[in-house]
């Protein structure tokens, strides 16, 4: 006979093991509703990107607070928000019946749209048989995925409307380098640039008719200048909840860092440096810069290894004491760790399980 074993408290942060990683949930709420108010203000809806955080947790409290659903960039995690009863929009194109098997499966259960830059695609959803929104993903500057604004848009916006289990649901228009254009001035010129060429776009096919009011797009970096322009309807900030270094650097972005992660001093055998648990399996350094030390001054994280980085500067900790880093780019750090520790001052409240 099984015993039930009595609940534990979750403790405190300096009783985790380290490397892990660590929200701040007063930060993080505060960074949510400051968001939300904003989007509101301008008339706009929120869908939020999940990929940033990838918690269910963290997607039920932005709507909550009034975003209308969630965007995913992955079907792994467009599975677990979906069986959690929340609206997603899945912003990558899919390119096999694997795939569009799968989001019709979902499609059945919940309310599902995706995107599409090819005819191929829409072949695909037709033949899945699915009743599905979709909408067109438009390349505005980037070059990553996305139709070219021009008549190729327009002819697949008239593919997916021709097609029967299909809905034409407006379109998509996402600035990966307007994101974190550095200086405030620079980066509202790039996204109402960019941006322009979607409403270019916008007004064609409504003139021929098509309900393409939906234009969805923007992030966090970008998010005063997206939310000034009227073609915008739905904003899809991600990493504004939890931030990090690389938004820190570009300035102007209204939100507090909320997530970190905890390492603990390993050795200190020289007098310039100490080593602590986290190296590359701790944080993501797709970024040309690291991790920075939280409360201190002048320090300097280095990689060390896998498993161990280096932090240089006077007046370090000792062994045994931990450093809280905030970390250089949030969504795949946030990818890193399997779990996530939403803390409320030094007490553990909620472990989050990653999509």
């Amino acid at each position: 006979m099984r015993i039930k074993q009595p609940a534990r408290s979750a403790g405190k942060i300096s009783e985790l093991p380290t490397p892990v990683l660590v929200v701040d949930l007063d930060v993080m709420e505060a960074n949510i509703a400051s968001m939300q108010s904003a989007v509101n203000r301008a008339g706009k809806a929120l869908r939020p990107h999940a990929k940033a955080h990838k918690r269910v947790a963290i997607a039920q409290r932005q709507i909550g607070a009034g975003a209308v659903g969630v965007c995913c960039a992955t079907l792994t995690e467009m599975e677990s928000m979906v069986r959690a009863g929340i609206s997603v929009l899945l912003t990558t194109p899919v390119a096999s019946r694997v795939k569009t098997d799968r989001i019709a499966a979902l499609a059945a259960i919940g309310d599902v749209a995706v995107v599409v830059d090819h005819p191929m695609q829409v072949s695909l959803h037709e033949e899945s048989g699915a009743k599905l929104t979709v909408l067109v993903d438009l390349d505005i500057g980037d070059h990553r995925t996305g139709v070219p604004c021009d008549e190729r848009a327009v002819a697949l916006a008239l593919a997916v409307e021709a097609a029967p289990n299909l809905r034409f649901g407006g379109l998509q228009a996402y600035s990966v380098s307007g994101s974190h254009t550095v200086g405030e001035q620079a980066r509202m010129a790039h996204s109402r640039a960019a941006l322009s060429l979607a409403a270019g776009i916008q007004q064609e096919l409504l003139a021929r008719g098509l309900d393409a009011r939906r234009l969805t797009g923007g992030s966090t970096g970008s998010m005063n200048h997206d939310l000034s322009m009227p073609e915008l309807t739905e904003l899809q900030a991600g990493s504004y909840p939890l931030m990090d270094v690389a938004y820190g650097k570009i300035g102007g972005v209204p939100f507090a860092v909320a997530m970190t992660v905890l390492a603990t001093v390993i050795s200190a055998s020289h007098a310039d440096r100490v080593t602590v648990d986290a190296g590359f399996k701790a944080f993501a350094t797709d970024r040309p810069f690291g991790p920075e030390a939280v409360g201190i001054a002048g320090a300097r994280w280095e990689w060390a290894g896998d498993e161990h980085g280096f932090v240089f500067g006077d007046s370090l900790p000792g062994v045994g004491e931990q450093i809280a880093f905030v970390v250089p780019h949030c969504d795949p750090t946030a990818n890193l760790h399997e779990k996530m520790y939403a803390c409320r001052g030094e007490e553990v409240v909620e472990v989050w399980a990653r999509c």
